[in-house]
């Protein structure tokens, strides 16, 4: 048994009256002995079950990052015009809404704008569709590469993909304590603000609940991550809604001079982290972008089967309309233009559907197909 764990573990545990939360520094520990397994399992279990009824706080997560960042993955970094942008989803998969970032990734890297993701296998509770099985179906398994292979294809092609059973067995450790808990712990919140990118990177974060983006906003701004956007997706992921007004947060001023259309309803504030003793606030922006008012009002793509949604995404990239292309071009758009590659949303659309028609994202996938097949 671990006394310094021990201690962590009471400081979080002992209820709402007498409980404590965390510096930054015993997070950083405490997430260490885990990955580690310095802690035993009686322990990791106790603290990621009490962490989740106390709820992480900014400084915490910002800790959880630095010890990830310490024991984990990194892909080199590589040349690029623009930061990679890392896509960062909940691992809990897909099982109500189909996913659009495969698409919006080939999109993306067909324009010069890099993207990293990050995943596993079906996890637990939810055990929805992870993305790899989507990758899988458009003939790319990430599952067999190597970080040295990711690299290469990041940097060649423009696209990457750090799985995590094989590039972060530490932290695929702690994934049978998520089944025997029955609770997401506070490291499915850490997955969406992680960024297994050693170079300048726009870190991507999907999430549900709003207190999840201040949790985010408080981590970024510790840890000097000052290019991030945040989006409350389809099921916590980064794909944009088309049933509803999508909420946007920008996390730097870039972009800013294309706000001024009166289809955008656009807030900026300071930096709504919750301590006030941070470093330097940054300029946190709030778009929300309403699908009808860019033709795109619908229902999102149901989920339906895993091969289904693989052959609609095949007929996308060879240029076929219908409810995934629009959500493609919803969101491929939206992206193309927060990464830089267009001057305002409108030409982001236009830029995105003559990408995926004139075959430009599947001669992307076939680069992807043949340089992962080696």
């Amino acid at each position: 048994m671990s006394r310094i764990f021990r201690e962590f573990l009471r400081k979080i545990g002992s209820g709402t009256h007498t409980g404590e939360d965390l510096t930054r520094a015993e997070a950083a520990m405490a997430t260490r002995m885990m990955l580690l397994q310095e802690a035993t399992p009686a322990q990791m279990g106790a603290f990621m079950i009490a962490h989740r009824i106390k709820r992480p706080t900014g400084e915490e997560l910002a800790g959880m990052l630095d010890a990830y960042a310490e024991l984990g993955p990194k892909v080199e970094a590589i040349e690029s015009a623009v930061p990679v942008t890392v896509f960062c989803s909940p691992y809990d998969g897909r099982d109500r809404t189909a996913p659009i970032s495969p698409l919006t990734t080939l999109v993306l890297s067909a324009a010069g704008c890099p993207v990293l993701l990050h995943g596993g296998e079906r996890m637990p509770t939810k055990e929805g569709a992870p993305l790899v099985e989507f990758w899988q179906g458009l003939g790319i398994d990430w599952r067999r590469l190597t970080l040295d292979h990711v690299h290469q294809v990041l940097s060649r092609i423009g696209v990457g993909f750090v799985y995590l059973p094989l590039h972060f067995p530490f932290a695929q450790s702690l994934v049978p304590y998520r089944e025997q808990i029955g609770k997401r712990p506070p490291f499915a919140t850490l997955e969406l603000m992680w960024s297994p990118y050693a170079g300048k990177a726009h870190v991507v974060t999907g999430f549900v609940h709003p207190p999840t983006e201040n949790l985010a906003q408080t981590a970024f701004t510790l840890r000097g991550t000052d290019c991030f956007t945040t989006v409350k997706g389809l099921e916590g992921s980064c794909d944009l809604p088309r049933e509803r007004t999508a909420i946007i947060g920008l996390g730097d001023p870039c972009n800013l001079q294309s706000l001024r259309s009166d289809r955008l309803f656009v807030t900026q504030d300071a930096s709504q982290a919750e301590s006030s003793d941070l470093a330097a606030p940054f300029s946190f922006t709030r778009l929300h972008l309403v699908p009808r008012d860019y033709g795109f009002a619908s229902a999102n793509v149901p989920f339906t089967t895993v091969s289904q949604i693989v052959a609609d995404m095949q007929a996308v990239l060879q240029g076929r309309s219908g409810e995934m292309m629009q959500s493609a071009i919803w969101n491929g758009g939206f992206y193309l233009w927060r990464c830089g590659a267009c001057q305002d949303l409108a030409e982001g659309f236009s830029k995105c559907e003559e990408i995926l028609t004139r075959g430009w994202a599947l001669q992307k996938l076939e680069e992807i197909q043949t340089i992962t097949a080696l």
